[in-house]
């Protein structure tokens, strides 16, 4: 399954996206509380919190502001209640596009994210629309200069699904969405310290992309990252090398 590596291009620009300060601590003080509200208030007992607590800590967030996004999680009022909803479509040609939000107003959100869809010429669909062209997994990934060998060993023993080495020596390991936590764990006790790790949604077929649309779908995606109440955003485009030189 190397071709997962493919979709590494759309992956720097959402991190190069995320790296909006106040954008990404706003999606992890929802994940928190989100987390905290599901799993109760304990990351050694709550994975998903766990995990939330790892990335904030990487995004330089205080301790303090960690502590009372988890504190209003496991007190929060009815008025503090955030939904956990998703959006699919499609983007410009043809580009199947999941929109995973949080939000306290469902019908901002939703008219938000219509609009995106709307001026940047593509259409929002109903539930299931584009689901089944995507798989939900979990993708576990080192840093340049990691034993690969020993990590794909290790990744085997710990039954993940697959691993792929990228064209600039980093490595990712993709699990069943059910097995995700287990693999991570386990690769850690073997001593393998991961640069990032999270669920995704990988798309099982690609739309390949000519410039014009690329330009079109990447506006689409860069407008809907740029909402408040957005999560991740997640296509099945595929850009070619050359395309994504001539974005720049």
């Amino acid at each position: 399954m190397a071709g997962h590596s493919k979709w590494a291009n759309i992956k720097h620009r959402k991190e190069r996206q995320d790296a909006k300060k106040g954008k990404i601590f706003t999606k992890w003080i929802r994940e928190l509380t989100v987390a905290a509200r599901q799993g109760g208030g304990d990351p050694g007992s709550n994975p998903r919190l766990r995990l939330a607590l790892d990335k904030a800590l990487g995004a330089n967030m205080t301790r303090d502001t960690i502590d009372r996004a988890v504190a209003r999680g496991v007190g929060a009022s009815d008025g503090d209640d955030v939904e956990e909803l998703g959006y699919e479509g499609y983007g410009p040609g043809g580009v199947a596009i999941m929109v995973e939000t949080m939000t306290d107003n469902r019908n901002r959100t939703a008219a938000a994210v219509r609009h995106a869809f709307t001026k940047c010429g593509g259409n929002l669909g109903t539930d299931g629309s584009v689901a089944y062209l995507f798989d939900r997994k979990g993708q576990i990934s080192f840093a340049t200069g990691v034993d690969e060998d020993s990590l794909i060993e290790a990744a085997m023993d710990a039954d993940a699904d697959d691993v792929v080495t990228n064209e600039d020596g980093s490595i990712d390991v993709f699990t069943s969405f059910s097995g995700f936590y287990a693999v991570r764990n386990a690769l850690e006790a073997a001593g393998f310290k991961a640069a990032d790790a999270e669920i995704v949604m990988l798309p099982t077929t690609s739309a390949v992309l000519d410039l014009e649309t690329a330009e079109k779908v990447l506006k689409l995606i860069d407008m809907l990252e740029d909402l408040d109440d957005v999560q991740n955003v997640y296509s099945n485009a595929e850009i070619p090398d050359e395309v994504m030189e001539q974005l720049g």
